[in-house]
């Protein structure tokens, strides 16, 4: 399962279909109450779920499925599955026919418009004792501004870490057991090397973004949901990152659209520091065990990030008891650890779940994927989501014509920031 956990958010166009077609305003998400799911449930649910009917994870469902209704015998579960492609338009056709699950699977930025238009059910009124359950973080990323309530249970999760290439760091005088653990530090790591090496072994592998803002402390958004980030604080952090492209520490090509990509420049050898998920040492087994050899693995500098997907309840569903039931259920601790021992890389969704390590790994043998592991169910404790749901691919086209042109003194980092900005909020999902 290759498909990175957050989508690319609806665009704004979808959103007000969707709020004219449902009437928008928040609907009566929170009309319901609390739900009682202890009594004798029964009646018919639709469970949905993106791209996950295959040869690895099918038998996981069904079994659950069963389990499920033998726990509940006079309920029954109809499981439907989407292609990956389309599947945004899909749940907006669902949604403005009023034909949506009862219980589907939405990572944040996709509910956030079900949410808006009253399509969802608000899960924290619903059960107020499950935010104790998940992740903060993840439970977070369902709560969305001006938006009472909370609309998904955090299902699988992702986050990165950090990978460093020891022997190429080693060459150029580094000290690889006091690798940076800061934003700050991996700046003056990659100038240091990019001068030592005469910019043949750049460290930092592409342009800051707008997670490289956030995780370095800088709000994107205030609370009516503008985009703020046009600070002093984030002008310095791009005049920084010149620094390193000046030093050599940044290859030039990660300024262009030829660029290959972090990871990819890692296995070759051209960069010595990435980030990626816990399962990179499978990806280096195939494509680069040289660079396996002397790879590590330590936290991400800065705020780690986190990739949310979850499942959510219609707020349209006639049988909402079994629905939730049924989706608490599939994101109980013991389902969640068994979904992602199937899919690797990724962690349960609840607190109890994400840091069991030991069960997570359990017929993993490669140190450094264990070691891994290790350190992303650690910072599952603070990883957040640090690109809002309002963000979109064409925003992060913009931000990188605007830093490239910073990066090479074409213009001013706080210009540069000052016009990502205000295409930004010109461009934003409103309602």
């Amino acid at each position: 399962m290759k498909r990175r956990i957050t989508a690319a958010a609806l665009l704004a166009t979808a959103a007000i279909a969707l709020s004219a077609c449902t009437g928008g305003g928040g609907g009566d998400s929170a009309s319901s109450g609390a739900i009682d799911t202890s009594g004798e449930l029964s009646g018919t649910i639709q469970f949905q779920t993106w791209s996950l009917k295959n040869a690895t994870f099918t038998p996981y469902f069904e079994n659950v499925i069963a389990s499920f209704e033998k726990e509940h015998p006079k309920v029954t579960v109809k499981w439907i599955d989407q292609p990956g492609d389309g599947y945004q338009d899909k749940i907006l056709s669902q949604a403005n026919a009023n034909t949506l699950p009862d219980v589907l699977n939405l990572p944040p930025d996709i509910a956030f418009p079900l949410a808006q238009a009253g399509k969802l059910l608000d899960l924290n009124t619903a059960d107020p004792a499950l935010s104790k359950t998940f992740v903060p973080g993840a439970w977070e990323s369902y709560s969305y501004p001006g938006i009472t309530g909370t609309f998904g249970l955090p299902w699988y999760l992702g986050t990165d870490l950090a990978w460093w290439n020891e022997a190429a760091l080693k060459q150029y005088g580094v000290d690889t057991a006091d690798l940076p653990t800061t934003q700050q530090q991996l700046i003056d790591l990659a100038i240091k090397v990019g001068n030592a090496s005469g910019g043949k072994m750049p460290v930092v592998s592409s342009m800051p973004g707008l997670a490289e803002l956030a995780s370095d402390g800088v709000t994107i958004l205030d609370d009516k949901g503008d985009f703020v980030f046009n600070t002093a604080k984030a002008a310095a952090l791009l005049d920084s990152y010149k620094k390193v492209l000046d030093a050599g520490g940044m290859p030039a090509e990660a300024l262009t659209g030829s660029y290959a990509g972090n990871a990819t420049m890692f296995q070759q050898g051209k960069v010595a520091y990435t980030s990626a998920g816990s399962n990179f040492p499978t990806q280096l087994k195939e494509n680069a065990p040289s660079i396996l050899a002397s790879t590590i693995a330590t936290a991400r500098t800065g705020d780690a990030p986190l990739f949310v997907q979850g499942l959510s309840v219609s707020n349209d569903s006639k049988n909402k008891a079994a629905a939730l039931a049924f989706a608490t259920y599939v994101t109980n601790t013991e389902n969640q650890i068994a979904f992602c021992k199937l899919a690797s890389g990724f962690l349960p969704g609840t607190v109890e779940g994400s840091a069991a390590a030991d069960q997570l790994s359990a017929g993993v043998t490669d140190p450094l994927q264990l070691k891994a592991m290790k350190i992303v169910s650690e910072e599952m404790k603070t990883a957040r989501v640090l690109t809002p749901f309002q963000w979109t691919d064409a925003m992060t086209t913009f931000l990188n014509q605007q830093v490239a042109l910073a990066l090479q003194g074409k213009e001013t980092s706080k210009a540069a920031l000052d016009k990502v900005v205000d295409y930004a909020n010109q461009n934003k999902t409103t309602d």
